[in-house]
């Protein structure tokens, strides 16, 4: 059997999700839609690359656990009826941790369309990570 080639299968897996382009997320954070963000990258590229006002970070192994209201991890941020977006670097573990919270039973999960790269490009402001992170690359 051969192994499957993750992106083609990310790709294959996009439709399931929706999407939102970085100025779509930026006009609605501005607008002020309540949104829970949820940022699944790892520690070191949040600190060392910025991240989206706001943004909880979930780190992705920890995402189920952490969104499961019967798990001793549990984070209150996860309710019900918050609606939330998902995203990564470039937009594919987005997919993924977002089909994840769907399949929990989440009814209100989009992810960022390109990731945290494409909100970087559009030029949309970034949050300093680094200024209050505990965890700090050594040099």
């Amino acid at each position: 059997m051969a192994i499957r080639n993750t992106w083609e299968w990310v790709d294959g897996l996009r439709p399931r999700v929706p999407a939102l382009s970085a100025t779509e997320l930026a006009e609605r954070i501005a607008r002020g839609d309540k949104l829970t963000l949820v940022d699944i990258r790892e520690l070191q590229e949040r600190v060392d690359s910025g991240a989206i006002a706001n943004s909880h970070h979930v780190p992705r192994g920890m995402l189920e656990f952490w969104a499961d209201p019967a798990s001793t991890y549990y984070r209150d941020y996860f309710t019900e009826d918050a609606e939330y977006v998902v995203y990564c670097a470039g937009g594919g573990r987005s997919v993924l941790a977002a089909l994840a919270m769907l399949d929990m039973g989440y009814t209100k999960v989009s992810h960022l369309d390109l990731g945290f790269g494409g909100w970087k490009k559009a030029g949309l402001p970034i949050e300093d990570a680094a200024a209050t992170s505990r965890w700090q690359r050594k040099p």
